[in-house]
């Protein structure tokens, strides 16, 4: 005996779009396997099977529209009870999901589609390269949950899953781009001993999402130098006395900062910023230094302002003070705003070179690692020198290897000799 299996009531919604069918003809199904998927512009849900049987013909397809009486497909052999009500929407779940592809087997599409699972948690099979028809839900009904899915990652099942022939193309698809970025999940590490969860701080989290905003944005390119500071350092030596006499610090950073903004005048590009079309560069006229301050509650940048209209003890006095302030937790959001350029420097912890992230949508950042003495020839002579490594990371969008290196080029030139911060 055939029957029509139409829409159920699906509440206040009507022409909404089917972007999943997840039977087909010839398909054996149960009753609550879901039979199509629909999406609205405020969530998806999947609409089960009242009953089971044999899909004799489909009456939709994905792109069509369907209201609550639009026939789905006939069924064979239907009887056998009544349905439970259709699952409410899932408010947030993903659009579109990817179907599974024309060239996977028959068996493994068949399975994939007969998987019980809501559309977010399809979604997240198909970004993990995940076959549902492996998974074994833990659910209500035996509904395969989000939890399912990843155990089934996290325990290894996810390479078994990707060998299979509906599953790799759904993993390609995910590193590739249609699905976004894959995602990177968490075992039970509680299983494999003591374990305690701490919270992040604040600064914390707003630092990951900033840097991960920033790393998957820009294209990021770090040339790596050297700047000999010897006669730098001895200048600071002898009139770091009359600073602390004073009332602040003189480090070697203010000398840096003003050489980073001599060379910002010379190379321009380094104090611009691209606009949001991608299409217009924005060049700053003014030179706003931030400083990487590291602080109980995680890295921060405030920013030094017009700091080409500065002298040096007058650069020190305010990175003492504004330093201070972001320790103790005292900077107001206008104090890490305007940025042009940045400098991280670790000198005072170690390390011999790394590779700053840009703070975005800042073009360049300048990372310092301690300075090092070496044995170098001057003028025939072997001869002990200091030297300051630098390394400058820019956004290769705006920014081409040879400019890169001219700039930094040109820092380490002005570090070389104390009186170059005149020219």
């Amino acid at each position: 005996m055939a029957k029509e299996i139409f829409v159920p009531d699906i509440g206040d919604f009507s022409d909404v779009d089917v972007i999943d069918v997840l039977v087909a003809a010839g398909d054996t199904i149960s009753i609550d396997d879901p039979l199509i998927t629909l999406e609205s512009d405020k969530a998806s849900m999947d609409i089960p099977a009242p009953e089971g049987g044999v899909v004799k013909e489909l009456k939709v397809a994905v792109g069509d529209k369907v209201s609550e009486g639009s026939l789905i497909l006939v069924l064979e052999g239907a009887g056998g009870g009544t349905a439970a009500p259709a699952p409410a929407a899932e408010a947030g779940a993903a659009r579109a999901p990817a179907r599974v592809p024309a060239a996977a087997s028959v068996a493994d599409a068949a399975a994939f589609r007969r998987a019980h699972a809501s559309p977010s948690v399809r979604r997240i099979a198909r970004e993990l390269g995940i076959d549902l028809a492996q998974v074994v839900g833990t659910g209500r009904n035996g509904r395969i949950t989000d939890t399912d899915v990843r155990n089934f990652a996290n325990t290894g099942g996810q390479a078994a899953a990707a060998s299979t022939p509906a599953a790799a193309p759904a993993k390609a698809a995910a590193a590739g781009g249609e699905m976004g970025i894959p995602l990177i999940t968490q075992p039970d590490w509680s299983s494999f001993g003591e374990t305690e969860t701490v919270p992040m701080s604040r600064i914390n989290k707003l630092s990951a999402k900033h840097l991960h905003k920033a790393w998957l944005n820009v294209p990021q390119v770090t040339h790596f130098d050297e700047a000999d500071i010897t006669g730098l350092e001895a200048y600071r030596q002898s009139i770091k006395g009359k600073a602390k006499e004073m009332g602040f610090n003189f480090t070697p950073l203010v000398f840096v900062m003003k050489a980073v903004v001599a060379a910002l005048k010379e190379y321009p590009k380094f104090n611009s910023a691209m606009d949001d079309a991608g299409e217009n560069l924005v060049m700053r006229k003014y030179f706003n230094i931030g400083i990487a301050v590291d602080t109980p509650d995680g890295l921060v940048v405030p920013v030094i302002r017009n700091v080409d209209r500065k002298g040096l003890f007058e650069l020190a006095r305010e990175l003492g003070e504004v330093s201070k302030r972001a320790r103790d937790g005292q900077l107001k959001a206008a104090d890490m705003q305007g940025g042009c350029f940045s400098i991280s420097s670790l000198g005072g912890i170690g390390g011999t070179n790394f590779t700053p992230i840009v703070n975005a949508p800042e073009v360049g950042i300048l990372g310092l690692t301690r300075s090092q003495e070496r044995l170098k020839r001057v003028d025939g002579e072997i001869v002990d020198r200091l030297m300051q490594p630098l390394a400058v990371s820019y956004d290769h969008r705006v920014i081409d290897g040879a400019y890169a290196a001219r700039f930094v080029s040109h820092i380490a030139f002005v570090l070389s000799d104390v009186r170059n911060l005149m020219l």
